[in-house]
């Protein structure tokens, strides 16, 4: 089984790395398609519901996810891609903080038909970076095995006609 981690690597870093079983190829479509993202995002115990997921996976795109169960009250997270290099990288703002936002960095890299993903969360300052804790980081291990558990249906010779 792969093993997630996740290390806080400087006053206003968090680093999460995983290895997955695909090739970087679908790994990035995971994380770049709608309707496969919203199969796998959410974790699972957390018993959220993703209402709506719109990702515009480009340079200068667009994403927003808009969780909750209760209509009058959604937790929205969005915010803009800087930069998508496809099978490669996606950066991408977190804008729902305001000033206090992260950028984010995932980048893909495949060998042996194994992709390493490596998750790099960089904070305005320290203060934003322990406001935000590492709950989502830590919930990340979920998170990924639910992402295993697709990207092993997609690559199964039925699943893609």
């Amino acid at each position: 089984m792969n093993r997630t981690t996740v290390e806080r690597t400087s006053d206003r870093e968090v680093v999460v790395t995983r290895t997955f079983d695909a090739p970087a190829s679908l790994v990035f479509e995971a994380w770049t398609e709608p309707e496969l993202f919203r199969q796998w995002w959410v974790p699972r115990s957390m018993g959220m519901t993703l209402r709506s997921c719109e990702l515009d996976a480009r340079t200068g795109g667009n994403y927003r996810l808009v969780f909750g169960d209760d209509p009058a009250n959604p937790m929205a997270f969005f915010g803009t891609y800087l930069e998508v290099v496809p099978n490669q990288r996606i950066v991408w703002t977190n804008e729902e903080s305001g000033a206090d936002g992260s950028v984010s960095t995932v980048t893909f890299e495949e060998e042996n038909g194994k992709t390493t993903l490596v998750i790099s969360e960089i904070y305005p300052t320290k203060e934003a970076l322990d406001a935000a804790g590492t709950g989502a980081q830590e919930a990340m291990a979920e998170t990924f095995g639910q992402l295993d558990e697709l990207l092993a249906s997609l690559a199964a010779p039925t699943a893609r006609s």
